[in-house]
């Protein structure tokens, strides 16, 4: 439902004009939204999540390759879609650029540059 529901946010470059692809793979993982041109991944996560060992991985995956993370519990995103996308949007024009982790969000940041090739 939330996956849904922040999709219809974004598709059809209706964020900001970014475009977005929904479940898209990189490396040996699947992303639940991406912008490739701003190198953003965003999660939606319910609580099987919490302090997952397998998300650090994955986080750090993302990170050498290049991609900030941002996620977000579920649960808080269809209760307020709007801070979602404005926290999105935060992003995208680069005013979050550091690692952030709240009770609602977290975001892995990878600085431009400081990626190696997919998959090494």
């Amino acid at each position: 439902m939330a996956e849904a529901t922040l999709w219809n946010e974004l598709k059809a470059k209706k964020l900001g004009g970014h475009k977005f692809s929904r479940q898209v793979p990189l490396g040996p993982y699947y992303a639940d939204f991406v912008c490739r041109q701003a190198k953003l991944v965003i999660e939606l996560d319910g609580s099987q999540h919490v302090g997952s060992s397998h998300d650090l991985r994955r986080d750090e995956f993302m990170r050498a390759n290049g991609y900030s993370v941002l996620r977000f519990w579920s649960g808080d995103a269809l209760r307020n879609m709007r801070a979602v996308c404005e926290t999105i949007l935060a992003v995208l024009d680069g005013r979050l650029a550091e690692d952030v982790v709240a009770s609602d969000m977290k975001f892995v940041f990878a600085p431009a540059g400081q990626s190696r090739r997919e998959g090494e």
